[in-house]
């Protein structure tokens, strides 16, 4: 494959270049999400009230999406610090990424504003799902033949672990898509799952290094 000057493939796009356009996407969704939380102007003390409790759903909203955008920005950086340089499918896998990404802030505006409903619920579920699995993807392909080169830090464990936490992200919320048909409150339940399910390897791996020691 040819390479450049950059040390990239014949895309000629950088780790490095590509990080900063990965942050750059990933501020400005944040960003937007942001900017859905505001009340309607000109409202009198009673009808305020009621404004700032639809608010506090919209905020909701926002903290979840920005904790799960955290959380892959996170594991998104945690991958690239594994890898020498990008490949033709990395470059791609990653536009597809920041493609959804970008694209959070509608999926995120239907749950503050239709959340009972399964359709809004369900889509927000599979939008935060397909993310997570071309996260998935990028880390299987480190464990593949074929991937782009690893830094010799990039220990076999090191990618399981962060293939874990993609893995687990993408799983709860494409199996709560069923939940939210039956019931989106349920569903909602159902993403807590991602805390237990993150927290507890973490926390048995300190032990066994407590007992190692």
């Amino acid at each position: 494959m040819p390479r450049d000057a950059y040390g990239s493939d014949a895309y000629g796009i950088g780790k490095d270049r590509l990080l900063a356009f990965a942050d750059a996407v990933t501020a400005i969704a944040i960003t937007l999400l942001a900017l859905e939380i505001r009340v309607p102007e000109g409202l009198s003390a009673g009808q305020l009230g009621h404004a700032l409790g639809e608010v506090l759903i919209k905020v909701y909203a926002y903290l979840l999406s920005f904790t799960v955008v955290g959380l892959l920005w996170l594991a998104h950086h945690r991958l690239f610090s594994l890898i020498v340089e990008v490949d033709r499918a990395t470059v791609r896998l990653e536009l597809a990424l920041l493609a959804v990404i970008a694209a959070l802030p509608f999926p995120t505006r239907l749950l503050s504003e239709y959340g009972e409903t399964a359709q809004a619920t369900a889509g927000y579920a599979a939008a935060i799902a397909l993310t997570a699995a071309l996260l998935t993807v990028m880390t299987l392909r480190l464990r593949a033949g074929g991937g782009p080169p690893l830094v010799p830090e990039a220990s076999p464990g090191r990618v399981a672990r962060l293939l874990y936490a993609n893995a687990t992200l993408a799983v709860v919320f494409a199996t709560s898509i069923p939940v939210a048909v039956a019931s989106p409150t349920a569903a909602k339940f159902w993403w807590g799952l991602l805390v237990p399910l993150r927290v507890l390897p973490r926390r048995v791996r300190q032990r066994r290094r407590r007992g190692a020691a």
